[in-house]
């Protein structure tokens, strides 16, 4: 999907990934982002993960010195959506937070989990052996619990976890997509050198790669450019699993 993201940094996006974020950050500081002035009242009355949102926003906005105006022309998000998401007043789908990563040029994965909870999902009887980011940026053992990350359905019939979010050092981030029966997908091109690989798990689903579908059937895998426009679809009656892993070239991407 993209060259390597920065670190920070269409269908509302409900997931026990964002429910795992929200909980984490019930006891961990949330993020020190500034939120729009005026908004502080309506921010703070926000769910968790809208605020966390609404931070990853603002702040690679910033960083960027983007305007909203900018933001909405380099991500295809109306200006609208961005200013409610920053007040902490929209939930965003998992294809509006695409958008937004690719016009960013940083992980989807930036959005879907706080640094602070990345590892809720490993193992909690030993946390003498759980690796936090930290741990994963230098390559050390990082346990995951796949089912609490898998997202409840999404409005766009996309289900995401992150099984291991990006780190520049890694330089990759690594997805679990469920596409739930009808799914269509069609993606911009990603950053400059963006690689992606798609091993099918469940189902069967087709890839868009150089302008043509491509069917895979459970067991198959592809590697295509992600900086390329790219697809996928599920047009069959059960959804499709498969694991999406998105390398980016060194220097490329970004958390947030």
């Amino acid at each position: 999907m993209s060259a390597r993201p920065t670190p920070p940094s269409s269908h509302a996006l409900s997931s026990s990934t964002i429910t795992q974020a929200a909980e984490g950050l019930s006891t961990a500081a949330t993020p020190a982002v500034p939120v729009a002035a005026g908004s502080k009242g309506r921010a703070d009355a926000a769910p968790a993960i809208n605020r966390f949102l609404a931070g990853q926003l603002r702040q690679g906005r910033l960083e960027r010195g983007w305007s909203l105006d900018r933001t909405a022309l380099e991500t295809g998000v109306s200006k609208a959506m961005l200013g409610q998401i920053e007040r902490g007043e929209s939930s965003p789908t998992v294809a509006t937070l695409w958008k937004i990563a690719a016009g960013f040029r940083c992980s989807l994965s930036a959005f879907l989990e706080p640094p602070a909870v990345a590892s809720a999902g490993s193992d909690a009887h030993d946390s003498a052996r759980r690796g936090g980011n930290d741990e994963a940026a230098r390559g050390q053992t990082l346990y995951r619990n796949v089912d609490a990350l898998r997202s409840k359905p999404a409005s766009d019939d996309m289900l995401v976890a992150a099984l291991f979010p990006f780190t520049p050092e890694m330089g990759f981030e690594w997805l679990e997509l469920t596409l739930l029966a009808g799914y269509v997908r069609h993606s911009e091109a990603h950053a400059p050198g963006v690689t992606e690989h798609v091993i099918v798990l469940k189902g069967s689903m087709e890839v868009l790669v150089d302008e043509v579908w491509q069917a895979l059937a459970e067991g198959d895998a592809v590697r295509f450019r992600g900086d390329r426009p790219h697809g996928y679809r599920n047009l069959g009656n059960t959804p499709a699993v498969c694991h999406n892993l998105i390398h980016y070239a060194a220097g490329e991407a970004a958390a947030a």
